[in-house]
């Protein structure tokens, strides 16, 4: 799985360290110009980041001086890292793609399993799935059990579910 990680940079700042990321595969090339394009725009500083005072002036230049900080820092808030080019690639992507973070689909998953086993009965689950909010049919449900680890007991393994619905594969044990 990528990691997120800072190191200190001379000078006291910090910075981000490169993910092994394949989110430059996620896009056409001509995509990826038009985010760096969006991108240096943002970047009204031109430290390689976006930050707070690049948000606040990025609104300034659309015309809406009157943004709060909470709204500021709610934003950042949804990186979970500083906001370098390929964070933003990536921040862009989920949001295109519509794939919730790992974290909140493995929390959504937690709340069925009280136990905290960290599993769910496949059965169980089908019947939600198929019963409530956006009811899913039979063969989506079971096209999902494809990409699931399912003991004999016919328990699902939704963490392991979690990472290959946010990653695309599983993960190396």
């Amino acid at each position: 799985m990528a990691s997120r990680k800072t190191k200190k940079k001379e000078g006291g700042g910090l910075r981000a360290q490169r993910a092994s990321s394949n989110v430059f595969s996620n896009f056409e090339q001509t995509q990826i110009q038009e985010f760096k394009e969006a991108f240096t725009l943002m970047d009204q500083n031109r430290d390689g980041f976006i930050d707070k005072e690049d948000l606040k002036d990025t609104y300034a230049s659309l015309g809406k001086t009157n943004i709060k900080d909470e709204e500021l820092d709610a934003m950042l808030k949804e990186a979970s890292g500083p906001i370098n080019f390929t964070m933003f690639l990536n921040m862009f992507g989920a949001k295109l793609t519509g794939t919730d973070a790992e974290e909140t689909i493995l929390n959504a998953f937690k709340m069925l399993d009280p136990d905290g086993k960290g599993s769910i009965n496949k059965d169980y689950i089908k019947r939600l799935l198929m019963s409530q909010a956006d009811k899913m049919t039979a063969e989506e449900v079971d096209q999902m059990f494809q990409f699931a680890t399912i003991d004999a007991a016919g328990n699902l393994d939704y963490k392991a579910l979690s990472y290959v619905l946010t990653h695309g594969e599983e993960k190396e044990e």
